[in-house]
């Protein structure tokens, strides 16, 4: 569009700037005129510097120069929470300036009224998730609900992107574009390492994205809480609550301030921790997480924004988008593992262009003091993790076929033709398209007697097809790839929603039993469901629910910053104060084995009560660490057959042997090769019962399990023993399926990540092996017998056996 034309249309969008006492940033300007010129890209600019108008602004111009009815602009959020803040950002201008535009919100909490309304008359601009997106794809008329599309914003896109939510968004897309040819796509993010590829993902391969970055400076500060002393022998959990009158202390009750923790069970121990230190102030303290009922996160996120609440305890439900300008300051708890996480939550105070960001770290074991001083290193460097599109997850691709088949259907040749043209599918071959194919229209080679996985039919116009209203009921219901554990919902006897927790935890407990969730101590009643029944008590109890994926390991960025940290303290002289307070882990370190430097590779081995012990330590993070100790303990059996127990953290990994197993005798430069390393992968693990339980989950998402209707859902242990038996099948009778091959390489890549691996022991190849005989764990091997302690059973508390032990070395 021509200069002068671009600025004719915009004139409305800098009218309402004008009005705000506001002068468009140059990157938002840049967003407005590539729009205007038909292009689709990508804007990546730090948090709060006003990325939501840049990337909405140019269509509503364009919008109100070319009126028209039906959808035109559609925004997908990957939280439907932060669809209320997104809509009331969208509606300030419109409603201030009379434009006559309607915009809605579609998601898991839209009511069904109002869906329905929506699938006959589409507002202008719409707000939904990629669920909420692949739903009304599966619903008819889908080409006249989308005629007048003409952009899609992907908001918080890092958070999708390397996930099956991602891949599901790519396929939609795909659809819409082939409805669309000319529909616009543009991504928003804050914290991606490889900007050109995810770009390239969110606008499809045929497109050429158009790159929008700013330099706005946006400051970080990060301070730590330290610890009065450190133990010279470190170990997971010795600080962190026990500190929680050190955090109060620095803390002041009047200022805004979110305390992220990385769990959910952490945060409601520290919202304990924090309500008893301040009885008085209780009513300015909340709790937030995303098993708490929505009512009350959205009470909690107005409390914070009219000032009445200061502190939220909070996980990542508070990461992304919500816009809380009050908040002063952030905490984080524990490392958050990630230089993007960190740089996110940190981001959440002073969220304005250009603001200073200040975040407030406490340590949960005096050794993440390292990781802070690599976090503050890192983000100086301006280093960010990069996120990829995932590789052909077939059973996504069946739930989107499905989905097509439920609405106006498809034809095979043009859908593999636009599947192609996402980066997650792009190497899809027509073998594997054809699997897919016979899979939901003939149950594939195991499955064809059972008219259920029967799907799809193929018409005689060539167009596959859903024809029975019953199969293309029960798929929507199921329409996600969100698998974790089957959620139980938290009810008062007075019928009173108050969260959800998972049936693991609730399945535990007996009637009378009293648990804390959401600030409340409850007394559970009954379990009837799916629905957990309790009331309120004044009995106490410090035991609150636990919930699946806890474990966060550091990145391959942050590790590399880390390895560099460590490496340092023999070169440097001028120390940043965590290093300082670690002066005495770090000279017991030295003295009792080595501190290595970044040439070098720290083995030791030491004798004890239980046996021998063999600690290495790479710091490449908790996963890589797992999937390194295992193939070293299967590398040692071939030599010489033991019985080996493997532990592991974030900086190295502990293998356990029998008394005087000769660990120095067998090892070689062998145990670095990659020579057979998958084969050596699947042998060392067992492989089988790991991808049974990936397979659990891809059965649910390819729809293979119905997970029960509303009123009436299956229990995971219903659904496990579905999966299990399909499983079973498909391995005894069809071991070429494309979903059991799908389930090994999600085990390969995301359970043992293998692809890091391979470069960790290339790296560790090239370094020099110091191998240090100890007569007792080093302060970097402390942790790890801690590690394997834990999951032990004694009649000896931890705490109790720990304080043992350092009183005999100590003295030794």
């Amino acid at each position: 569009m021509a200069v002068a034309g671009a600025i004719a249309t915009l004139s409305p969008i800098l009218a309402w700037f004008a009005q705000q006492h506001w002068e468009p940033l140059p990157f938002q300007q840049a967003t407005w005129a590539a729009y205007l010129d038909g292009k689709s890209g990508m804007i990546q600019v730090p948090t709060g510097s006003g990325k939501t108008y840049a990337a909405v602004m140019g269509a509503i111009a364009e919008m109100l120069a070319k009126p028209r009815k039906g959808l035109q602009l559609l925004y997908i959020t990957p939280l439907r929470a932060l669809s209320r803040d997104i809509e009331q950002s969208i509606k300030r201008p419109i409603t201030e300036m009379g434009w006559k535009l309607q915009v809605e919100s579609r998601t898991g909490d839209t009511s069904s009224a109002k869906k329905a309304r929506q699938l006959k008359n589409m507002p202008e601009i719409l707000i939904t998730t990629p669920e909420s997106l692949a739903l009304m794809l599966s619903y008819p008329g889908a080409k006249e609900r989308f005629q007048s599309l003409q952009c899609v914003i992907l908001d918080e896109w890092h958070e999708l992107l390397n996930s099956k939510r991602g891949t599901q968004t790519e396929l939609c897309l795909s659809h819409l574009r082939h409805l669309q040819p000319n529909l616009r796509t543009w991504a928003v993010s804050a914290t991606l390492g490889n900007i050109d590829e995810a770009a390239q993902a969110a606008v499809g391969l045929t497109a050429q994205p158009a790159i929008i970055q700013s330099n706005l400076e946006r400051k970080t500060i990060i301070r730590s809480i330290l610890p009065a002393s450190v133990d010279s022998f470190p170990w997971a959990g010795h600080l962190g609550l026990r500190m929680f009158e050190e955090l109060v202390a620095a803390l002041d009750i009047n200022t805004s301030t979110l305390i992220f923790t990385n769990t959910r069970a952490q945060s409601e121990r520290w919202f304990q921790a924090l309500t008893f230190a301040l009885p008085d102030d209780t009513d300015k303290i909340a709790l937030h997480h995303s098993s708490i009922d929505v009512k009350e996160r959205e009470a909690i996120e107005a409390g914070v924004k009219t000032g009445t609440i200061k502190w939220v305890v909070c996980t990542s439900s508070l990461d992304l988008g919500v816009d809380f300008q009050p908040v002063e300051r952030v905490v984080q708890i524990g490392s958050a593992k990630n230089l993007a996480r960190l740089l996110q939550r940190a981001g959440r105070s002073a969220h304005v262009p250009q603001g200073t960001s200040e975040i407030l770290f406490l340590p949960t074991n005096a050794l993440e003091l390292l990781e802070i001083a690599a976090f503050r290193n890192g983000l100086a460097a301006g280093d960010l993790e990069s996120r990829r599109s995932l590789t052909k997850p077939y059973d996504v691709l069946i739930q989107h076929l499905v989905n097509l088949a439920c609405g106006d259907g498809f034809v095979a040749a043009e859908t593999l033709a636009s599947v192609r043209q996402t980066m997650a599918y792009q190497t899809l071959t027509e073998a594997e398209f054809g699997w897919v194919l016979d899979f939901i229209t003939n149950g594939g080679k195991c499955l064809g007697a059972y008219p259920r996985y029967k799907k799809v039919t193929l018409t005689e116009t060539g167009v596959y097809q859903v024809t029975d209203t019953q199969i293309a009921r029960m798929h929507r219901m199921g329409v996600g790839t969100i698998t974790s554990n089957q959620a139980v919902r938290l009810v008062y006897t007075n019928r009173k929603e108050i969260g959800t927790v998972e049936e693991n935890f609730i399945s535990k407990l007996k009637k009378g039993d009293v648990f804390f969730f959401a600030g409340r101590q409850l007394e559970f009643f009954m379990l009837k469901d799916m629905v957990a029944y309790v009331k309120g008590t004044t009995r106490k109890s410090t035991v609150t629910p636990t919930w699946g994926g806890g474990n966060l390991a550091i990145s391959d960025t942050l590790s590399t910053h880390l390895r560099q940290e460590i490496a340092a303290i023999h070169t440097e002289s001028d120390f940043p104060i965590e290093i300082d307070c670690l002066a005495p882990i770090l000279a017991a370190q030295e003295r009792i084995a080595h501190l290595p430097t970044d040439t070098e590779l720290l083995i030791e081995c030491c004798k004890t009560r239980e046996g021998q012990h063999l600690y290495v330590f790479p710091f490449e993070g908790r996963f890589v660490h797992e999937g390194l100790g295992f193939l070293w303990g299967y590398r040692f059996a071939n030599q010489k057959q033991a019985t080996f127990t493997i532990s592991v953290n974030d900086y190295g990994f502990e293998i356990l042997a029998p008394k005087d197993y000769p660990f120095k005798q067998l090892f070689s430069q062998d145990f670095f090769s990659l020579e057979h390393l998958q084969a050596d992968i699947k042998e060392c693990v067992n492989i089988s019962e790991l991808m049974e339980r990936k397979f659990r989950g891809i059965a649910q998402v390819s729809g293979l399990i119905f997970k029960g209707y509303p009123s009436s859902k299956k229990t995971s242990s219903q659904l496990q023993i579905s999966s299990s038996l399909l499983y079973e099948v498909f391995t005894k009778y069809e071991p070429e399926n494309l979903l059991l091959k799908q389930a090994e390489n999600e085990v390969l890549r995301e359970q043992l990540e293998v692809h890091r691996l391979e470069h960790t022991l290339e790296r560790l190849s090239r370094l020099k092996i110091v191998w240090k005989e100890s007569k007792r764990p080093s302060p970097f091997a402390f942790p790890l017998l801690v590690e394997r302690w834990s999951s032990r059973m004694s009649n000896e508390t931890l705490l109790d056996r720990i304080q043992r032990l350092k009183e005999q070395w100590q003295n030794k």
